[in-house]
């Protein structure tokens, strides 16, 4: 089968990308498996020396990893660079964090013994990544699982799958030893697949409610650990006394930014009836210097979402 990410920005084939065969699979699996039998032994600050190295090289990107990005699922040029710095961010912290995190814990004393609780690998951690921030929501998972000792397996979004190979290629520039970090582009029955393969011991999953859904029948029957982070239809509520600028201000923004696209995007907003003609006014105001237009003009504020089915929910949406 044959993945084709086709660019918001201007309805181009921007990648294509065959889906790993059973056989590949089992390949990817094995090596991973193998090569985490050794990380896990590998001490802690070696470990964090290497991820040091994979943020350099990631950093030292940054510029072709925005436009990429713009390309990929159409967020403006002159915001992309924010997910570069923030997923820097998270990384560092991550790995500056782990020394004090998988620390042994002390449960306190008892007369005889020497008690302790020892965080240990769970072995090979499979990574279902989202394609609305892309790099961010990968980087929760993979950097945390390879500074415990674990081995990561990311499988993302067709509509990004240049965002996971450059997940690899900075690895690789970083010298992570190989079959620690691998990109799987998938279907949904070959994801389901690799989730039952009983050398995966972890599945973190960033995507939709029926995604999620469709990952926990899977993992269920091999009782291993899921992480879930799913969409929403986030609310809020402007009260009678409410600072409006401040309301405006930040609502509109949690409702527009990414265009709309966000994990905790505001989708419903309640207002308080009192308040409710100048909330409006104003929102309509701000909303009106936005700049809708092509994400890698510097001047665009509001780029496209990213395909035309989702546009046409949005359509469908304002004609109900």
């Amino acid at each position: 089968m044959t993945l084709k990410t086709i660019s918001p920005v201007d309805g181009r084939l921007l990648a294509e990308r065959t889906t790993a065969t059973p056989a590949e699979i089992d390949v990817a699996l094995q090596r991973a498996r193998a090569a985490q039998l050794t990380w896990r032994s590998v001490p802690l600050g070696e470990r964090a020396a290497i991820l040091e190295r994979f943020c350099d090289e990631f950093e030292a990107r940054g510029a072709g990893i925005a436009e990429s990005l713009s390309w990929q699922m159409g967020r403006p040029l002159r915001y992309a660079p924010s997910e570069v710095r923030g997923t820097l961010e998270r990384a560092r912290h991550m790995i500056g964090i782990a020394a004090t995190a998988l620390a042994d814990v002390d449960p306190g004393p008892k007369p005889g013994f020497r008690r302790f609780i020892r965080r240990e690998p769970l072995g090979v951690v499979f990574t279902v990544a989202a394609w609305n921030y892309p790099y961010l929501i990968a980087v929760n998972s993979v950097v945390p699982a390879l500074m415990a000792g674990n081995a990561v397996v990311l499988k993302h979004s067709a509509q990004t799958p240049l965002c996971a190979e450059t997940f690899a290629e900075c690895f690789a520039a970083a010298a992570l030893p190989a079959g620690l970090f691998q990109v799987l582009h998938l279907e949904h029955a070959g994801t389901e697949r690799v989730i039952r393969d009983p050398r995966i011991d972890f599945v973190a999953f960033t995507g939709s409610v029926a995604g999620g859904h469709a990952v926990q029948r899977a993992a269920a029957e091999r009782f291993i650990g899921v992480g879930l982070e799913l969409g929403g239809c986030d609310p809020v509520y402007v009260r009678h006394d409410a600072d409006l600028p401040h309301a405006i201000e930040n609502i509109v923004d949690g409702a527009y930014f990414n265009s709309g696209q966000s994990c905790c995007g505001l989708q419903r907003i309640y207002v308080h009836e009192s308040v409710y003609q100048s909330f409006a006014d104003g929102c309509i105001e701000l909303i009106g210097k936005y700049r809708l237009g092509d994400p890698l003009d510097p001047e665009t504020t509001l780029g496209p979402v990213v395909r035309t089915a989702a546009a046409d929910a949005i359509r469908a949406q304002l004609r109900a």
